[in-house]
């Protein structure tokens, strides 16, 4: 997983940074993450003033989520809980096209499996 991680009118601060990749690295049983580009801005005109975004490139639709809140951390931490949904959502539409895909039975095989 390649992470691009910027910051905008924010100091950046390598236990945020740390703790952003840990987050992610979570997300890796759930969804392949070939790019994850993340965004933390302070916003010093808007309320609540700290915005986070994350853009994921995985296999099919990429991921993109946004969320805003009075600190950084909590602003992530809710682009964190949307993206795993997103790829919880993904894991299950795939686990149930999978279960309700119609099994091909080769010709003149009345039985599957026996010999």
């Amino acid at each position: 997983m390649k992470l691009i991680l910027q910051h905008a009118n924010l100091q950046p601060s390598e236990r945020l940074e740390r703790w952003i990749e840990e987050g992610l690295l979570r997300l890796l049983p759930l969804v392949r993450i070939e790019e994850a580009r993340i965004r933390v801005e302070y916003r010093p005109e808007a309320s609540p003033a700290y915005h986070a975004s994350a853009h994921l490139l995985v296999p099919g639709p990429d991921l993109r989520v946004e969320a805003v809140d009075h600190t950084p951390q909590n602003a992530f931490a809710k682009v964190l809980l949307q993206l795993k949904a997103g790829a919880m959502h993904r894991a299950a539409r795939r686990l149930r096209r999978r279960l309700l895909a119609p099994r091909m039975v080769p010709p003149g095989n009345a039985a599957p499996g026996r010999n």
